[in-house]
């Protein structure tokens, strides 16, 4: 609540103003030159930077960890200007398959027109697959913290272990985690991303992006391996960025090369929005994680359930990992696989009435979606299968409602989903009936 706060200087305002305006003026021409020469500390260009935005970011950085962030205008564009900041074309990125559908386009289709190749590690937890697909050209890796929507935990101090001994950074996407269940850079990430529409802001009313960074990864101990950091630049009269700014050069020419360059801006408004999210996120994410274990415990247990996917269960494969990263709760999106295929999560999803059904996650509103026929229709059924999302699995994000309400829709819905699913076994016993005798000939 207090992390990175400036009070207004001018007027003793205890909330950071929103400083709405495009650019800043200049007190002469030689303040002018000093500002863009980095020799003076004040604003040029809200593209840039922000007094309303550098307020957020800092306290984004000290809740992460981190020495320093940099806010954008969406998640995508997070992960984006990330990893833009370390890989160009002919590097290699290497990334957990288990990922957002967004993500997973991103990395497949506009990294490859960028000339950056990407490969999955299918088994996530398997750090000898890691391992085996390292190229000489890998710059990066990358894997979701919680991820969306398998809710399967990463393994983040073993494949930070890997990415350090190819001399690599390691980038978390730690949106459904947030930094109030997993700081991810404690555990040996270098870079962390978030969708800040989600959990960090809260309530759904605005977008935004953030990349925090650590300090460990020394990008000058690895000759010929971040070139663009430890060559001369132009843009600061022939030195290097590692020279200039030491273990601070990855931040300093992301923001000022990648961020401001490409102009993946956030509003200032939207800024303030956010910083009043970030003021009750503790409060906000122990009640969605607490209520989202306790449906799942439940939805277990339902014989319209052929699967649940949270990790905070017992029977999740990724439980181990849980309790390792994840002792306040392993988050509150999970997926749900109901017997009886598309047709009964589609009689799911219509009969609830308190789940929005919306393609969002981490508002305070719970959210339901089917994946296979809305963020995951692209791919090819064989490759949905392949990464868990079947035609049944519906994805829930929890809200801040009563536990009770939320269970009482989700009966709703299991109801709804239960007469497919009879339908089905009566057409199934029925065949069963009929060619019983012609099975006994």
């Amino acid at each position: 609540m207090h992390g990175g706060d400036l009070p207004d200087a001018g007027f003793g305002a205890r909330v950071a103003p929103i400083y709405l305006t495009a650019g800043f003026v200049f007190e002469s021409f030689a303040d002018a030159r000093a500002r863009f020469a980095g020799d003076d500390d004040g604003y040029t260009y809200s593209r840039n930077a922000n007094p309303t935005n550098a307020a957020v970011e800092r306290r984004l950085a000290r809740l992460e960890g981190g020495v320093d962030a940099i806010l954008v205008g969406s998640g995508q564009a997070a992960i984006t200007v990330a990893l833009l900041g370390l890989l160009q074309a002919g590097d290699h990125l290497l990334s957990s398959a288990s990922l957002y559908e967004g993500t997973r386009g991103l990395f497949r289709e506009n990294f490859a027109r960028f000339g950056i190749e990407v490969d999955f590690v299918e088994d996530p937890r398997d750090l000898d697959e890691w391992r085996a697909k390292l190229r000489p050209t890998t710059r990066a890796l990358f894997g979701e913290s919680i991820p969306n929507p398998k809710n399967d935990v990463l393994d983040v101090a073993g494949v930070a272990g890997v990415a350090h001994a190819h001399g690599v950074p390691l980038v978390v996407d730690n949106t459904l985690a947030t930094p109030y269940l997993l700081r991810p850079l404690e555990h040996g990430a270098d870079v962390v991303v978030h969708s800040a529409s989600k959990f960090l802001a809260g309530h759904g009313a605005s977008l935004g992006g953030v990349l925090v960074t650590g300090d460990g990864f020394d990008h000058a101990a690895v000759p010929g391996r971040a070139t663009h950091l430890t060559e001369p630049s132009r843009a600061l009269a022939g030195r290097s960025w590692t020279e200039r700014y030491g273990r601070r050069a990855y931040v300093e020419y992301t923001r000022a090369v990648i961020a401001a360059r490409l102009g993946p801006t956030m509003s200032p408004l939207n800024a303030f929005l956010l910083q009043q999210g970030i003021e009750t996120l503790s409060l906000r994410v122990a009640r969605h994680s607490a209520t989202a274990l306790l449906l799942a415990q439940w939805l277990e247990q339902q014989p319209e359930v052929v699967a649940v996917d949270h990790a905070g269960l017992a029977s999740s494969p990724s439980h181990d990992l849980a309790r390792r990263y994840l002792p306040r709760g392993a988050g509150s999106v999970f997926g749900v696989t109901l017997a009886g295929g598309e047709a009964a999560a589609q009689r799911f999803v219509d009969a609830v009435e308190l789940f929005s059904r919306m393609t969002h996650i981490g508002d305070v509103r719970s959210l339901v979606l089917h994946p296979a026929s809305t963020t995951h229709a692209h791919r090819t059924e064989a490759e949905r299968l392949a990464t868990g999302i079947w035609p049944g699995l519906v994805r829930l994000s929890i809200g801040l409602e009563e536990p009770a309400d939320l269970l009482e829709d989700l009966r709703r819905g299991l109801a709804a989903a239960r007469t497919v699913i009879d339908a089905d076994q009566g057409a199934h016993d029925l065949a069963a009936l009929v060619l019983a005798p012609a099975l006994e000939g």
